[in-house]
């Protein structure tokens, strides 16, 4: 008796189907393949300056060889330290080539953020952006570091911006100072790009090999590492290139804004891109002024973004003058997507904008609105194909809420990883006999749309980031003047939030709130210091002492 449908079946668009066949697919093989078929396409589009396919995958092979020449290895951990950039990529993929485990970190993270991360993962080798090369070697003690490879974002810019930045003025030392610094003693990328290809004969690397490692700290605060094998990110890309079936191979240009060192840009932004040999416009920053050039220059076809990112572009393109329309795709993350936003959007662009959903830990995306008119604003849409889910009672995970109720959303999928790195409790606690627990309340229609109402865990999104609590109130814990301090989100006009601390003070010790924030910025990156402080003279707690960090929101809205 064949397998019930599940009620979402008819959400689907045209020609996606329930099931998909992933066979022995790795990550390596998607960008190999589209070498083969496009070698003369543009890959890489750096503020202007382009590459094919084919030049870039040269390099990929001679850096995979430097990297073996530095003595990295199968099953090796390598860390990347960089903002989107052509290096990046080259970088991903060579390590790939070599059967290793690509490490991405936010190159705009403190030694303290990045510390805990690099004991963890142990990487003898990181490729760094120059300018955050003194950082990183403030991480050699205490970590298996050996190598830190330094990389000049200049030398990729098209030959008008890196004259430009040798002018003898004011503005143009400045702009070379953003982009690039002297990094003594560390090994230039040229010396990797440089080196001998790998031996065409080095194995391949296999699908249940991990291919991506980034750090997520859930609800504690303290760094897990995510494994994702080869297996899960193609899935998830062989799910997104149905989902999104009106994109085709050859023919498009993707924005990549959203951040490598985050599984939405890296697998929706990057790899869908190569498994369609579309041109990746790599934008260093999600800055608008960076994008609205690059569509002067050629209007992207889709663009993975986040609300505020969306609602940024749609008012700059109106400011100056600038048309979107021939933007085809979006599809929106990491937070809400108002419905008056995607009026605008899809009006000025004349395509589709639409909201997904998907964590860290599912490579990214489970479940997305379809990529039709059927769309359904304030929904985060129907899981992908292949993904199964139950809505559980949030106190009772045996047992499954009717429909309509609200409860804690569990999956299970080919995208969904296997466990934390060196986590055995986490993972079990992440688990309910072999469902995922994403940690979000929802409800579901009777067709099968899904929707977030509430959130277990307290993790704060802002700008399309994750912010842990409890990693803000330890740095401003350690002020002399605080007694104690609870860090929540509070909604924002963008759709997202705003990370506000509740401050307890000694009694006696005279503190403002503008020097907490700024004993913050100390250890912690722009977007986790706390938009705004408020005092208070006690934090409501529960009977067994802890901080009820829902009343400090309702007390502080």
């Amino acid at each position: 008796m064949p397998a019930q449908e599940p009620v979402w079946a008819d959400a689907y668009g045209p020609g996606v189907p329930l099931h998909l066949e992933y066979g022995d697919t790795t990550v390596w093989d998607l960008w190999e393949r589209s070498v083969q078929a496009y070698a003369d396409r543009p890959a890489l589009d750096f503020l202007g300056r382009s590459s094919t396919y084919a030049e870039v995958d040269d390099e990929v092979r001679r850096v995979a060889g430097g990297l073996h020449r530095l003595g990295v290895r199968a099953g090796d951990n390598v860390a990347l330290v960089m903002p989107n950039c052509p290096q990046n990529v080259i970088a991903f993929f060579a390590v790939l080539r070599l059967g290793a485990t690509v490490v991405e970190h936010n190159p705009l993270y403190t030694a303290a953020e990045l510390r805990v991360p690099f004991a963890d993962h142990g990487a003898r080798v990181a490729i760094v952006w120059d300018k955050v090369v003194p950082v990183v070697e403030e991480l050699r003690a205490g970590s298996a570091l050996e190598h830190v490879v330094a990389v000049d974002l200049t030398t990729r810019l098209p030959w008008a911006k890196r004259l430009a930045l040798r002018l003898p003025i004011a503005k143009a030392r400045e702009s070379r100072d953003q982009l690039t610094s002297p990094a003594p003693g560390a090994t230039p990328w040229t010396e990797l790009a440089s080196a001998p290809p790998l031996d065409a004969a080095h194995p391949r690397p296999g699908k249940d090999d991990v291919a991506l490692l980034l750090y997520t700290s859930g609800t504690t605060g303290v760094p897990k590492g995510v494994p994702l094998r080869h297996r899960n990110l193609v899935a998830n890309v062989l799910q997104g290139r149905v989902w999104v079936s009106g994109l085709k191979e050859g023919e498009e240009s993707f924005l990549v804004a959203l951040p490598l060192f985050h599984a939405y840009g890296v697998t929706v932004s990057v790899l869908l891109g190569v498994a369609l040999a579309a041109k990746l416009v790599l934008l260093p920053k999600p800055d608008v002024g960076l994008i609205m050039d690059a569509i002067k220059r050629q209007v992207p076809s889709f663009v993975p973004a986040v609300p505020p990112l969306y609602h940024r572009i749609v008012d700059e393109a109106e400011r100056r003058g600038v048309s979107i329309r021939g933007i085809r795709y979006g599809l929106s993350g990491a937070m809400p997507l108002p419905g008056s936003l995607v009026e605008r959007w899809e009006s000025a662009t004349g395509g589709l904008l639409v909201e997904g959903y998907g964590l860290t830990e599912t490579s990214p995306v489970i479940v997305g609105n379809p990529m039709t008119e059927a769309r359904r604003p304030g929904s985060i849409g129907v899981p992908f194909p292949d993904v199964e889910i139950r809505i559980a009672d949030a106190e009772d995970l045996d047992r499954d809420v009717a429909q309509g109720e609200r409860g804690e959303l569990l999956v299970r999928g080919p995208q969904v990883f296997s466990g934390y790195r060196n986590a055995p409790e986490e993972t079990e606690a992440a688990f309910h006999d072999g469902w995922f627990r994403t940690g979000d309340i929802v409800t579901m229609a009777p067709d099968g749309f899904l929707t977030i109402v509430d959130r277990v865990k307290e993790i704060i999104i802002t700008g399309g980031f994750n912010v842990y609590p409890s990693e803000v109130e330890a740095v401003i814990r350690t002020h002399g003047g605080v007694l104690d301090v609870a860090v929540v989100g509070l909604p924002h006009e963008d759709g997202g939030e705003e990370v506000v601390a509740a401050v307890v003070l000694v009694e006696g010790v005279p503190v403002l709130p503008e020097e907490l924030r700024t004993h913050s910025r100390g250890d912690l990156t722009p977007y986790k210091v706390p938009r705004r402080v408020v005092f208070v003279d006690e934090l409501p707690t529960n009977p067994m002492g802890k901080v009820l960090r829902r009343e400090v929101a309702r007390l502080l809205s």
